[in-house]
C-alpha cells in the first residue's frame, strides 16, 4: 500500500511508515535512516523528523543542505519546529534539515567524491556515493510526498536575493510559489539530476527557494523561509489560515535571468547590491588592476533586478558577478521588494525569534 493512502471512511488514519518506524496520528518521531559509514566509521544518518496528523490531508516535505554549505534552511526548519502551531497540522509533515551530512560536517557544497548531489538524483541503491544518497532519500521521503519545498543559498562568496526558483507553467506549483511570498518567483528549467526534476516524475510538486549565501546565516532570509513554508501549508490547508491575516503583497514573477560576468581580471567595486534595479547600459561594477592603470566597467545588458551578486572583490576574467532577474518594470519591481522586507520585519511571527 502507499505511504500516501490512508485507512477506510470510520477506521481513522494509518500510521506513517518511514524506514520501518510507524507514526501514528497525532504524533510525531524523529526517524534516523543510515547512510554509509565514514572511514573511521562513525555512521552517516539521514535524519527526518515527522509530523503525522490527526486529520487527512497531503503530504509535504521540507528539506535543506542538498548542498552540504548551505546552512540557512538548517536555521529556517530548526525555527519551524519551535512553532506550536505547526503540531497541529492536518495530513504529514516530514522535515530533513540537512540531506547532504557529508557536505555539511566538511563545510562543502559537495559529498566526498565530489560529486554535486542535485545533479544526482533519482540516484541508484548500487551506485556511487551520491548515486546512493539520492536513491534514498528519493525513496524514503521524496516519493511518499504530494509537495515538497526544498531550500537552498548562494554558492561560497555568492548571495541570493530571497527568491523562488520552480516550473511556473505548472499551475499547482505556481499557486504555491505565490503563497511562499518570496519577493520574487522565477520560471527556471528543470535540469537533468536535479531533485526537482526527479520529484516531478514521481508525481511530487516541488519549490526550491534560494536566499542568502553559503556557510552564513541571514535573519532576513531565515525569516522569509520560515514565513514562506507557513504560507505553502496555510494554501495547502494543513495549517489554518489566522483570521487577522493580511493579503500578502504579490511576488515579482520573472520568466528569464542572466548573469553578468568580469571582463578582466582584478580587483571589482560594485555600485549595485541585491534588489535593485538597474537599466540597460547602468554601470553595476568597476574592475581594476591594483593600481588603478587599467579600468573595465560591467555594464546591464539589459532592465532588470539584481537577484544574485558576487561577494568577493577578488575576480578573474569570466566570474560571475551580478545575476539579473528581467522583469516587465524594474522600478515597480525594486519598491515592491522594499515593501516585501518590510512586510517581513513587521510580522509579529518574529517577535522575540532572531539571531545576531
Amino acid at each position: 500500500m502507499s505511504a500516501r493512502k490512508t485507512a477506510k471512511k470510520g477506521q481513522g488514519r494509518e500510521a506513517f511508515d518511514v524506514h520501518g518506524t510507524s507514526v501514528a496520528p497525532g504524533t510525531n518521531a524523529t526517524v534516523r535512516i543510515p547512510i554509509s559509514y565514514l572511514p573511521d566509521h562513525t555512521q552517516v544518518q539521514l535524519t527526518t523528523h515527522i509530523i503525522h496528523g490527526r486529520t487527512e490531508g497531503p503530504t509535504l516535505f521540507v528539506s535543506a543542505a542538498v548542498h552540504g554549505d548551505e546552512i540557512i534552511g538548517v536555521e529556517v526548519i530548526r525555527r519551524l519546529l519551535q512553532l506550536k502551531k505547526i503540531r497541529k497540522i492536518k495530513g504529514t509533515l516530514i522535515f530533513v534539515p540537512i540531506v547532504n551530512a557529508y557536505g555539511f560536517v566538511n563545510q562543502s557544497r559537495y559529498l566526498p567524491d565530489r560529486r554535486d548531489l542535485n545533479r544526482s538524483f533519482p540516484g541508484r541503491q548500487n551506485g556511487s556515493l551520491a548515486g546512493q544518497l539520492a536513491h534514498k532519500f528519493m525513496a524514503e521521503v521524496v516519493s511518499k510526498c504530494d509537495y515538497g519545498i526544498d531550500l537552498h543559498t548562494g554558492a561560497i562568496h555568492r548571495a541570493n536575493l530571497p527568491q523562488i526558483r520552480a516550473d511556473l507553467d505548472n499551475e499547482k506549483v505556481a499557486a504555491m510559489a505565490r503563497a511562499f511570498g518570496a519577493s520574487i518567483m522565477l520560471n527556471a528549467n528543470l535540469r537533468d539530476g536535479s531533485l526537482r526534476a526527479a520529484a516531478r516524475e514521481v508525481g511530487c510538486n516541488i519549490l526550491l527557494y534560494e536566499a542568502g549565501e553559503a556557510l552564513r546565516f541571514d535573519e532576513q532570509s531565515i525569516r522569509v523561509g520560515v514565513r514562506g513554508v507557513i504560507g505553502v501549508l496555510e494554501h495547502l490547508g494543513m495549517l489554518s489560515t489566522p483570521r487577522n491575516a493580511g493579503k500578502k503583497i504579490d511576488p515579482i514573477r520573472s520568466n528569464s535571468s542572466h548573469w553578468l560576468r568580469a571582463p578582466i581580471g582584478g580587483l571589482m567595486r560594485a555600485q549595485k547590491g541585491l534588489g535593485e534595479m538597474v537599466e540597460q547600459g547602468d554601470v553595476l561594477a568597476e574592475i581594476s588592476d591594483p593600481l588603478g592603470e587599467v579600468q573595465s566597467d560591467v555594464t546591464a545588458k539589459s532592465s532588470g533586478v539584481i537577484i544574485g551578486r558576487s561577494n568577493l572583490p577578488l575576480v578573474n576574467r569570466g566570474d560571475a558577478l551580478f545575476h539579473v532577474a528581467e522583469v516587465k518594470d524594474a522600478h515597480d519591481a525594486e519598491e515592491m521588494i522594499d515593501a516585501h522586507d518590510e512586510e517581513v520585519d513587521e510580522d509579529p511571527l518574529f517577535d522575540g525569534m532572531s539571531i545576531v
